[in-house]
């Protein structure tokens, strides 16, 4: 399983497994790193721009002779109706980068419940399954083999990929005593539960309406 810098498991085997796009990937399957931010990797994004900045994971870029093609590519894929259908594996993109947005455990489906004009901690907490280990780019191209220096091996060799996804605070405290997995099928706990019900309550209680003359009488 999966290590943090200081040992504690993540509690995943394959970070990318929980992977469903890249940061820099649009809903038409361009990269948009190589797009904006393409100065910090001319190589990289010389590449993409050959290839109409089509991601190699995302689409599958192919000639009017039915072979994969930089240029005079006749078929665009989009990322939400065919799929990941490129030569590439996340882990092959020198660039790639997933921090999710769901606001609820990735473990236990807990959603978060925040309330306005409050410092309470979080019921959320922001959980890594693999850590970014510098700017330093790979090689762009469409790898056959993941690269342990790209993806980890788990003997010094962490990952280069910032992957990231929701825990709430208790799951989170569990999967870091090394004994529990994000991918448990479990029930929030029942202080989770109750948290978030009384912040709920408490919600419900401010907005309700109350006359100036009831609290006047008050």
């Amino acid at each position: 399983m999966e290590k943090t810098p200081s040992g504690t498991s993540v509690g995943v085997e394959d970070p990318y497994a929980h992977v469903d796009r890249c940061d820099h990937c649009t809903d038409e399957g361009r990269c948009r790193f190589a797009v904006e931010q393409g100065d910090r990797d001319p190589e990289f994004a010389n590449a993409r721009s050959r290839e109409d900045f089509r991601c190699p994971v995302v689409c599958e870029v192919q000639s009017t002779s039915g072979d994969r093609a930089g240029s005079g590519a006749t078929r665009e894929a989009r990322l939400d109706e065919e799929g990941l259908t490129g030569p590439w594996d996340w882990a092959d993109c020198p660039h790639f980068r997933r921090r999710n947005r769901d606001r609820e455990c990735e473990r236990c489906g807990l959603e978060e419940h925040r309330m306005a004009h409050d410092d309470e901690r979080p019921l959320l907490e922001e959980h890594h399954l693999s850590y970014r280990e510098g700017d330093s780019p790979a090689e762009p191209g469409a790898m056959s083999e993941r690269d342990p220096q790209t993806t980890g091996d788990g003997a010094g060799n962490g990952p280069s990929h910032e992957i990231t996804v929701f825990l709430c605070r208790w799951c989170h405290a569990k999967v870091h005593d090394s004994w529990a997995s994000v991918d448990d099928d479990v029930n929030p706990d029942p202080e989770a539960v109750a948290e978030r019900e009384r912040r709920r309550s408490r919600e419900q209680a401010e907005l309700g309406f109350q006359s100036a003359a009831e609290r006047y009488d008050e």
